[in-house]
């Protein structure tokens, strides 16, 4: 069955993806406003504010929260993302109005309660100190912040203690109004759903939401560059990217598919060469963030002290071969890859909410599966190279790490040997 899309005259989108098989359905929110939509001392509020829609209404208690949606067997929650933050709820299909009419409560009608908020700045500050207690995480805010030095993209979502710890309720109301109106909000569903029954949910629950439309995000700008933290440890964690492309832009699938030859896998080239070949690390793997604007392609791996200065020379000696020497049967490898997992992830309702949701924000529509795989098979090898040529050569790259990492290579000296930009004016 198809996808319907209808957009309300509160500027609302609503987004219905039926799967009539099925016994349950996943509806949702999702909200054009993450991270990189706060203000430099509203750095945290985003994730602060995801967490507080649950922590009270003028209608329900955070516990009444809780019990209405376990009590029909549901679950709800809740991320934020750089670009997004999204809200939703698993349930049967019977209870499709509830699921709406909690989710609608805690984005229309929430209280901040300033105990409430104590309390959950405290659970935010613990979070924040459990992620910088793993490297393996941290290398990739480190990173982000080094490709995106002095921007909004590129700030850890979490916040740091001081900024999460300074806000107030009045805080969390005025960032709500600015950022969550009926222009920026997709309300979506899929599972055992029917189109009309959302409309009359959106109706009935989402009346309140104001039509305007939230302000502009401030344009990225790819710096690169090195952050790097030494600490006692038994591995190096790394990072190594370069500016990525954007959603919109032609080679974006090009990307996606580099990104899986590179490290995508097992039988990628970074897999056989680093870790099966040379035992340098336990693992390693390529990817590609896209954003509205920019994107990030990133290698990550994490190796012993002694290791990390043969390690960076073999990962940039597969980035330069692979601008010259890509096979077809490399390349079919990642589009069924790609294929696979598109396919797998469409077989859950809170994935297809969930891809119908971003597709809407970020392109004005949605696509069918045979548009994206179209995009993918249109991509040839000749493609792919050039690309590579480009994306490693025309700026300076982004080294992030922590660890004893004494031995590694300096960003500049990485440029250099790929010919960048950069490395050239360097």
């Amino acid at each position: 069955m198809a996808v319907e899309v209808t957009r309300l005259a509160s500027g609302l989108t609503v987004i219905t993806d039926p799967m009539p098989h099925l016994a349950s359905a996943t509806v949702g929110v999702w909200v054009d406003a993450g991270s990189r939509s706060e203000a430099e001392a509203e750095h945290g509020i985003s994730h602060l504010l995801e967490h507080m829609a649950f922590k009270g209404t003028n209608k329900r208690s955070a516990q009444q929260i809780a019990e209405e949606i376990e009590a029909v067997g549901g679950e709800i929650n809740a991320a934020t993302s750089v670009e997004t933050t999204s809200y939703y709820a698993r349930i049967l299909a019977d209870d499709l109005e509830l699921a709406g009419d909690i989710l609608a409560d805690i984005l229309i009608d929430s209280r901040f309660d300033a105990e409430e908020l104590e309390r959950e700045q405290h659970v935010i500050v613990q979070e924040i100190g459990a992620a910088a207690d793993a490297p393996e995480d941290k290398v990739f805010d480190l990173f982000q912040e080094a490709a995106f030095q002095g921007q909004p993209i590129g700030r850890p979502i979490l916040g740091t203690e001081a900024t999460v710890r300074g806000f107030r309720p009045g805080d969390l109301h005025s960032y709500l109004d600015r950022h969550y109106g009926g222009p920026g909000m997709i309300l979506t569903a899929a599972g055992k759903v029917e189109h009309a029954d959302m409309l009359r949910l959106a109706d009935a629950a989402f009346g309140g939401i104001k039509p305007k439309a939230g302000p502009q995000q401030v344009v990225a700008g790819y710096r690169g560059g090195q952050l790097v933290e030494a600490r006692d440890l038994q591995e190096v964690q790394v990072v190594l990217g370069f500016e990525g492309r954007p959603y919109g832009a032609p080679d974006y699938h090009a990307t996606q598919l580099l990104a899986a030859v590179l490290g995508g896998g097992m039988s990628s080239r970074l897999f056989q060469e680093v870790r099966e070949k040379r035992g340098l690390c336990y693992a390693v793997s390529a990817f590609h963030w896209g954003y509205v604007d920019t994107g990030l392609f990133g290698i990550h791996a994490a190796t012993g002290e002694d290791d990390v200065a043969e390690l960076i020379p073999v990962m940039l000696g597969e980035i330069e071969r692979i601008a010259h020497d890509l096979s077809e049967a490399e390349l079919n490898r990642a589009k069924a890859q790609f294929r696979a997992g598109l396919l797998m992830g469409l077989e859950s309702p809170t994935g297809r909410a969930s891809q119908n949701a971003r597709q809407q924000l970020f392109f004005g529509r949605t696509f069918t599966t045979d548009e994206v795989m179209a995009k993918l098979n249109a991509v040839d090898t000749g493609d792919v190279r050039a690309l590579a040529e480009r994306l490693f050569t025309r700026s300076m790259p982004t080294l992030a790490a922590i660890g004893p990492h004494g031995k590694l290579p300096e960003v500049g000296a990485i440029a250099a040997r790929l010919g960048s930009v950069a490395g050239a004016a360097a």
